[in-house]
């Protein structure tokens, strides 16, 4: 039941992207063109989606998912030198290709060799990530 209820979610959410046009570079790519051609659709995209989840972290406490298992906790809310780091290669990234790591998933079928370049960098630098990690708490501790 648990997988069901996963291959629905996950299908939901890509068509969710794909409709929303955040598998689309160009878009994206026009969305962070602040100076341009900006493109403020998919500010209303990412209020469809941060809107939800706060709420769903206000209701959550004391509550069990339908499948089992637990909720995943909200996220700490400190800023320190990981999230600050980690946001400025996000968003290096998003801004070069246009794409994040769920619609880079959902473009692989037709995203062609970009696409699929994009893809083997993101699991290079989640791969590197762990590996670099104690080089970052090292110099946040000696802050």
């Amino acid at each position: 039941m648990r997988i069901i209820f996963a291959l629905v979610a996950g299908g939901l959410f890509g068509a969710g992207l794909h409709i929303s046009g955040m598998t689309d570079t160009t878009k994206v790519q026009g969305f962070l063109d602040f100076f341009g051609a900006w493109d403020p659709t998919l500010a209303f995209v990412m209020g469809g989606a941060i809107i939800p989840m706060a709420l769903a972290w206000r209701m959550v406490p004391g509550r069990t998912p339908l499948v089992g298992g637990e909720f995943a906790p909200a996220p700490d809310p400190l800023l320190d030198r990981r999230l600050i780091t980690g946001s400025v290669l996000f968003g290096i990234g998003w801004g070069l290709i246009g794409l994040c790591p769920g619609p880079a998933i959902a473009s692989l079928s037709y995203g062609g060799w970009t696409g699929a370049l994009f893809f083997i960098a993101m699991l290079a630098g989640m791969w590197a990530t762990p590996l670099l990690s104690p080089y970052l708490d090292r110099s946040d501790q000696a802050a």
